[in-house]
């Protein structure tokens, strides 16, 4: 199992080439690459070329680090056609880009919108109708979080639509503080998942249907704006013991290939010293929980 460092909170403040070295810095020993103007900014076409690439390779050996992951978010499930065709050729060079570092996981999310769920499933399929056979050409994983204000957000229904598709490539990506949104539906979704559960971010979230819905307010009332945060383990409401307990029993924390990701987004003016409690709250959840498969 590897634990590794989300660099979005650096996007702002370092070069791409540094990424690396910060992330080693901070104590973590794997990184996964998120969007980044310099490697695939969300949406647009990404701007890396050879060199660059072989730049930030070096930058990663020099580190004593490895990309175990990439993070890359397009519209391939988007309603309008013309916006899925350019999102399937920007991912197609996302694929290009993770095969010359020797990433073997993409892990991403649907992009399409709630409002056209049927349109926006049938484009998700015509996407992987173009772009799988490639994934799986490569040897590579695919693997999707149901994120808010998606297409598909419950965990379920995220897992049926992924089913579909009826390839080992694919996975499941459980982003800890979109629990509420998935339905909070831990208990029954992790074994449903099995080996196909790849992926998990830490950080935490409020339950925003606490106090009857008020557990924060969003104006106007009737707003369909999805709200939630990515917080330090301990200042929101995810149960992170009862987490890490059920991927335990999974047999989760102790699979080679599992990927924990660190990913507080809400304090970058505290980074460094979020970052390494996130890395210590982590190892004391893995340390406590592994095993309890047996």
């Amino acid at each position: 199992m590897k634990i590794a460092y989300d660099p979005t909170p650096l996007h702002h403040t370092h070069r791409l080439l540094d990424f690396a070295a910060a992330t080693a810095d901070l104590g973590f020993e794997h990184m996964q690459l998120t969007p980044h103007p310099d490697f695939a900014t969300h949406f647009r076409y990404p701007k890396m070329d050879r060199d660059l690439i072989k730049r930030f390779a070096h930058s990663v050996d020099a580190a004593g680090i490895t990309v175990p992951a990439l993070l890359p978010v397009q519209r391939i499930a988007w309603p309008d056609e013309a916006k899925r065709q350019a999102a399937v050729k920007n991912f197609d060079r996302v694929i290009d880009i993770a095969v010359d570092l020797g990433v073997g996981t993409i892990n991403t999310e649907f992009s399409g919108r709630p409002e056209s769920f049927e349109d926006s499933e049938e484009s998700f399929y015509r996407s992987m109708d173009e772009l799988l056979p490639r994934v799986e050409r490569e040897g590579l994983r695919l693997n999707f979080d149901p994120h808010p204000d998606d297409f598909v957000e419950d965990g379920h229904e995220a897992w049926r639509v992924l089913r579909g598709l009826d390839s080992d490539a694919i996975g499941f990506v459980y982003v800890a503080p979109h629990t509420f949104h998935y339905g909070d539906c831990l208990d029954t979704l992790v074994p449903e998942l099995g080996d196909r559960l790849r992926a998990v971010y830490i950080s935490d979230a409020y339950d925003h249907r606490a106090s009857h819905g008020l557990r924060y307010i969003a104006n106007p009332p009737t707003t369909s704006a999805r709200v939630h945060q990515h917080l330090k383990v301990g200042d929101g409401d995810v149960d992170f013991d009862a987490l890490f307990a059920t991927l335990g029993t999974a047999g989760s924390l102790d699979r080679e290939d599992a990927l924990i990701v660190s990913n507080v987004f809400g304090e970058n003016e505290n980074n460094d010293t979020v970052s390494r409690y996130q890395k210590q709250a982590i190892d004391e959840l893995v340390a406590g929980h592994r095993g309890d498969a047996d």
